[in-house]
């Protein structure tokens, strides 16, 4: 066998070998976790969850991993790694930690999960853009599937100013309906399928706006994403209005499951609740709406002619530069 066939077998067992340890150890920390947080609850760490999830886990553990194997190819700006790190981090916390037991008892803390989970969380990661890293870290056979015209076609569908719009506003509506939102927090099965699909809508509308590449790639023009950042405020103010001014208790959920702190009554919680969904996510749309346009301004001054040309100073000029 020839030399550098032999080096390049040699050199794919290793990998193989390495990925195997690290896949051994990622499964052995989630079996250490799962194991104290059965048996030694109250020794555990305020990052520890509250209710351990093998999904959860693994979707961190597995997207940490592929981030990291992505960067030794790929290295970041430290500013990408960090909002990328603190997205995850802040979606790990009112999910997995003890945050996850308040939010069941609490209304307003239930709305403070929501939008980390679906806002803050996914805004942060995706103005950190760690697509091309993950994708550079996953397994080849993964990275096969992320390319099959069938998951491109539906990511293209999904990517569409309409159905992202329609999708990220309907979630919120739905949850928040309150006949659904009491099955949704009494049914362990339905509350997963709730928060999954938050969590991902959430990461798919912002990556969709927040996208730094220009029309060609991101198959949408800045005015559009600056649009869609901007139309989602309106119905969230109008939802929160009608849950913070209404005059009765809408989730009786609460009542019915006692709430962790009992000098607050119904209405109140309710009330802070209804402003939690009518400011912090209208003051997220007007900050997408600043970034999408500093990503327009960033793109026109890549694309412009050299400087010194009348052509080059035009397309400049609305920036002052």
């Amino acid at each position: 066998m020839p030399e550098a066939v032999t080096i390049g077998v040699r050199a794919a067992r290793l990998r193989l070998d390495r990925n195997a340890g690290i896949a051994a150890a990622i499964v052995a920390l989630g079996l250490l976790i799962w194991w104290g947080c059965r048996y030694r609850a109250a020794d555990m760490p305020a990052w520890a969850p509250w209710d351990f999830s093998a999904l959860w886990y693994a979707a961190y553990a597995l997207t940490g991993w592929a981030y990291v194997r992505g960067l030794r190819g790929a290295p970041q700006p430290v500013w990408r790694i960090g909002f990328f790190a603190i997205g995850m981090a802040v979606i790990w916390a009112v999910l997995q930690t003890r945050f996850e037991y308040l939010a069941q008892h609490m209304f307003f803390l239930n709305r403070i999960q929501h939008v980390v989970m679906h806002h803050l969380g996914p805004f942060l990661i995706a103005v950190a853009w760690p697509w091309p890293v993950l994708y550079r870290g996953l397994p080849k056979p993964l990275r096969g599937a992320f390319d099959h015209r069938h998951f491109q076609r539906f990511l293209r569908f999904m990517q569409q100013p309409e159905i992202a719009c329609g999708l990220f506003l309907g979630l919120i509506g739905l949850w928040l309906y309150p006949p659904v939102h009491f099955v949704a927090m009494i049914d362990p099965a339905l509350y997963q399928v709730m928060n999954w699909s938050m969590v991902v809508d959430g990461v798919l509308f912002w990556s969709v706006v927040l996208d730094p590449r220009g029309k060609a790639l991101a198959h949408n023009s800045f005015a559009v994403r600056a649009v869609m950042g901007v139309a989602i405020m309106f119905p969230q103010i109008a939802l929160g209005a009608v849950i913070a001014f209404a005059d009765t208790d809408l989730y009786g959920f609460y009542a019915w499951c006692g709430r962790i702190y009992p000098s607050i009554d119904a209405l109140s919680d309710q009330r802070i609740g209804g402003l939690i969904v009518w400011i912090p996510p209208a003051m997220m749309s007007v900050l997408s709406l600043i970034l999408v346009l500093n990503l327009m301004r960033l793109e026109e001054e890549r694309n412009a002619p050299p400087a010194g040309g009348a052509e080059g100073s035009a397309s400049r000029g609305w920036t002052g530069r």
